[in-house]
């Protein structure tokens, strides 16, 4: 299932492929357009912080990340995280947007696809985790219909040091089913 998961997806121009080695330049240049959101992510793709970020989600260890492609132009990254096929669970996380195309739908277009396909392969329980400190991000999950579960506390601590409360949302079919 997770080889089914893990599959490049398409919406007209919209395209999410595995992100790979070469696309560490596009994605430095898109990462820097927004140097101040690396704060409130428990990594920061920031400059000076990019190369060691890039190297860590490329590397394995429970996600498989994607390059988000609005036509030609990469636009950002997300990525399916903790994958549990026998428990048919995953997280959706890891997302950035380039911010010329925050606030426009483009994220909601980038998780719908996503969700779709994790339901349609068999997942029954997508996760996000989120840094009690993001209202954007907290508001954009519940716009998909997604439930807050509860605080992890002191979840974990972030590349500033910052002792992070983590906020556990999910989303399940019946959930999706009614949007």
């Amino acid at each position: 299932m997770l080889d089914r998961l893990y599959a490049e997806l398409f919406d007209g121009d919209l395209r999410l492929v595995r992100l790979e080695e070469g696309h560490r330049a596009a994605l430095r240049i898109v990462c820097a357009a927004d140097t101040d959101i690396w704060t409130i992510y428990s990594s920061s793709f920031g400059p000076g912080h990019f190369d060691a970020s890039f190297d860590a989600l490329i590397g394995g260890g429970g996600r498989r990340p994607y390059a988000i492609f609005n036509g030609e132009r990469l636009v950002g990254m997300t990525a399916w995280l903790r994958p549990d096929m026998s428990a048919q669970t995953v997280e959706i996380g890891n997302s950035y947007i380039h911010p010329d195309l925050r606030g426009a739908g483009f994220n909601g277009r980038v998780k719908r696809l996503m969700i779709d396909h994790a339901f349609a392969v068999g997942i029954r329980r997508i996760e996000f985790r989120i840094d009690e400190r993001n209202a954007r991000s907290q508001a954009a999950v519940t716009k998909l219909g997604a439930q807050r579960d509860g605080v992890l506390r002191a979840e974990r601590i972030t590349w500033t040091g910052y002792v992070r409360d983590t906020g556990l949302w999910s989303l399940l079919p019946e959930d999706w089913s009614v949007r």
